[in-house]
């Protein structure tokens, strides 16, 4: 029996690939955070060493971001995540065997989150520039959104599962679970193909790096999204890999509490990416600076002292947020950013949204000492609430609209696949 299964004429081969080892990796990788907390917590240590730990893995994403984005458009994008991906899948095998046999010290647990980080830093620059390359300017909102809502998917059921998993069994065995996502999915990568002609390489790295800072200073609504988020992904970092999992711990019944909450913002994410799939709003980046409105609630309900249940709701009304501000972000860079120019322009986009992320983690707990764990969360929100609105001052925030679409870099037509 012959089963023919067509695809939609913006989903090309790559464009597949990259949405279903996405899927693979986002299992293991929302899963993972949690797993790495309790760990940490399990060990005997509190909230500052999660925080430690959890900034281990940020500051080699930081540091090495910009090399990453380099890197990536110099040499074929594909073959650069694969790399990433396998040594990943090392990096995190080694942490899980490190839990599972007990009683790890903080500095191996430090040693090997920061190579995770390191990973990272290298995959997530090529990444980006080989989803925006797969997608064609004309279907670039549905495209972008189906990849979130497959990608976020992947997060509900790997927080959730996570969660649970590290509740009812060992922690150590979901971080396992991640090094094998990172395997399967740099086997599923190696089928991926250049599309489109990446650039001859310059003259260095350092020259590669120029040209981007030119390029991304150029910009003002581009430079000043990502100083929004620098300041804004250390609190929600925060919220979300500290102070969360803590009061989980402390009063919402442990793992289990703090995995459903993640899921919701996952499927926050999922239902919002249904809505962005069939609304492509003119004024994209004001809409997506909509949702970042939202990206305090799950500090003000933690600061609130609500239980589980409206925390869940807040996570998941942040969920939404996220969405609609990443799929207008994404078209405004398809849009906005040439193509040999992607990487480079996603590193300095990363780099900036990460660099306080490990300062977030590390100070969440001297800054819970000092201003109580409600005055720390009470900060955290008020500084989301204020970037969301500081950013609507830039004129090209307000003003950048969706463009006519172009040909620039159309998907080959589908093929059908066949199963015997």
């Amino acid at each position: 029996m012959e089963v023919r299964i067509t695809y939609p004429a913006w989903a090309g081969r790559n464009y597949r690939i990259q949405t279903a080892a996405t899927v693979v990796s986002g299992l293991g990788n929302a899963a993972a955070p949690i797993a790495t907390a309790f760990a940490v917590l399990g060990a005997g240590w509190g909230t500052a060493e999660v925080g430690y730990v959890t900034a281990a893995r940020t500051v080699p994403l930081v540091v090495l971001m910009l090399i990453g984005g380099a890197v990536a458009d110099r040499w074929p994008r594909h073959v650069v995540m694969v790399g990433a991906n396998v040594f990943n899948a090392v990096s995190q095998a080694a942490l899980a065997a490190l839990v599972l046999i007990g009683h790890p010290p903080l500095w191996a647990l430090l040693a090997l989150a920061a190579a995770g980080g390191a990973g990272q830093a290298f995959y997530t620059p090529a990444a980006e520039g080989v989803i925006l390359q797969a997608v064609s300017a004309e279907h670039a909102s549905k495209a972008l959104s189906v990849f979130k809502m497959g990608t976020n998917g992947a997060q509900i059921a790997g927080a959730a599962l996570g969660g649970l998993l590290a509740t009812a069994t060992d922690p150590g065995w979901v971080l396992a679970g991640d090094a094998a996502c990172f395997a399967v999915a740099a086997l599923m990568r190696t089928g991926l193909t250049q599309v489109g002609g990446q650039r001859a390489a310059g003259p260095s790295l350092v020259h590669e790096l120029r040209v981007g800072w030119r390029e991304f200073v150029s910009r003002r609504w581009l430079w000043a999204i990502v100083v929004q988020f620098s300041l804004m992904n250390a609190c929600v970092l925060a919220v979300e890999t500290v102070y969360g999992p803590v009061i989980a711990e402390d009063r919402m019944g442990g793992a289990g509490a703090w995995g459903t909450a993640m899921a919701a913002l996952s499927v926050g994410m999922v239902v919002s990416a249904v809505l962005m799939a069939r609304w492509q709003p003119r004024r994209i980046l004001l809409v997506g600076n909509g949702g970042v409105f939202l990206f305090g609630l799950p500090a003000l309900a933690l600061a609130l002292g609500l239980p589980l249940v409206p925390v869940v709701v807040a996570m998941f009304l942040s969920g939404v947020g996220v969405t609609v501000f990443v799929v207008g972000w994404l078209v405004a860079l398809r849009q906005e950013i040439p193509e040999e120019l992607l990487s480079r322009i996603s590193a300095y986009d990363a780099f900036g949204s990460f660099a306080l992320m490990p300062a977030g983690t590390a100070l969440a707990g001297p800054a819970a000492d000092v201003l109580g764990r409600s005055g720390a969360l009470w900060a955290c929100a008020l500084t989301c609430l204020g970037l969301a609105a500081a950013v609507l001052l830039v004129p090209e925030v307000r003003q950048l609209e969706r463009k006519v679409p172009e040909a620039r870099g159309n998907l080959p037509q589908p093929e059908p696949a066949t199963s015997g």
